[in-house]
């Protein structure tokens, strides 16, 4: 009996987000203001969407039709940070969650260790992942969060970015043995 070997749909994404109102003190909702994505087999399929150039809704809408695409999803914190967002904007929007994916999280599906930072800067440094990320100073996200002109070029770089040198990231790290199994993510 032969078996067929389907090639799973990997989608790698993240999100930006800024401070939108305070809650209690020194505790802030948020508000995504971009997302980008890309099949990780398929560098010219990058997908980035601001806010200022769209909603929210839109915005979190072109992601969702990729993510149901998806066999699996992949980021950097996304199961704590990009994830839960997402499912706020849309909890926000009166509508239901995201349904539950296969996930591969740089950071909490990484190997156990301690005394190294798990950030995704210092990892793509130290496993010589040359791309870089998209420093922003102070002034930088307040012109982002301001959805200046100047801003949102910035925020377009940082995203676009994070997600190429993360795709590079995550292959060095399953080449190296640095990550746990995927696992099930649910909302």
């Amino acid at each position: 009996m032969l078996e067929s070997k389907q090639r799973l749909r990997v989608l790698d994404f993240d999100i930006e987000n800024r401070p939108l109102s305070y809650w209690i003190p020194d505790q802030p909702t948020a508000e995504i203001t971009a997302i980008a994505s890309c099949w990780t087999d398929d560098l010219s399929s990058m997908q980035v969407d601001l806010l200022g150039e769209k909603s929210v809704e839109e915005i979190v809408d072109r992601f969702i039709e990729r993510y149901n695409q998806a066999d699996i999803v992949t980021g950097h914190y996304i199961t704590r940070h990009d994830l839960p967002h997402i499912n706020g904007a849309l909890l926000e929007m009166g509508r239901p969650p995201l349904g539950a994916k296969m996930v591969s999280d740089t950071r909490t599906n990484m190997f156990k260790k301690q005394g190294v930072p798990a950030t995704q800067e210092y990892l793509m440094e130290i496993l010589g992942i040359e791309i870089g990320k998209e420093h922003m100073t102070q002034g930088d996200w307040r012109e982002a969060n301001r959805l200046t002109p100047k801003g949102l070029d910035r925020t377009r770089t940082r995203v676009t970015k994070d997600v190429i040198g993360h795709m590079m990231l995550r292959a060095k790290m399953a080449e190296l043995g640095l990550l746990r199994p995927i696992k099930l993510w649910r909302p």
